[in-house]
């Protein structure tokens, strides 16, 4: 079947079979860094923005992802965003294995964007989903707080030089 989306900013229409999960399907259009890991949604490995939220495509069929925005973790590194992110886990120590770096970078991002900043209590059960404990879970709650500050600063600057 022909499912057409925007993947990682670019109008594309990918071939998948009904039973393809997103994961496959990405990796055949050379999108690599979505990982292969647990295949259960658990690791981060695989995660993808889908409409501007996380999800592990692993277990997301491809055909979920018709007319949809698809945006890999390496074309995420390439917007402002990420560089808050970025700042913010340098800032709050939080070094990530490699493994699910993905995973983790979205968890952090949909907090962020959220209206209100979350308190630290809602923080840390949305960031305990992910199965890899490679990162002390305070230390990433600190990186949230960190990366909304940033986030927010950088949004304030950019208004004033419009």
């Amino acid at each position: 079947m022909k499912i057409p989306l925007t993947l990682n900013g670019e109008p594309r229409t990918i071939e998948a079979l009904a039973d393809t999960k997103l994961m496959e399907a990405l990796r055949k259009e050379a999108c690599v860094d979505v990982k292969c890991g647990c295949c259960r949604g658990l690791c981060g490995a695989c995660a993808v923005l889908l409409n501007d939220a996380p999800v592990p495509s692993c277990i997301v069929p491809a055909a979920a992802a018709r007319n949809c925005s698809v945006v890999t973790l390496s074309h995420f590194k390439t917007l402002p965003v990420y560089d808050d992110i970025d700042q913010a886990f340098r800032q709050a120590g939080v070094e990530l294995c490699g493994y699910c770096d993905a995973g983790k970078i979205f968890a952090v991002y949909s907090l962020v964007t959220r209206q209100e900043l979350p308190k630290r209590e809602e923080i840390l059960p949305a960031l305990a989903s992910l199965e890899c404990r490679c990162v002390d879970e305070n230390l990433l709650a600190n990186a949230v707080i960190y990366a909304r500050a940033l986030r927010t600063r950088r949004e304030k600057k950019d208004k004033n030089v419009r």
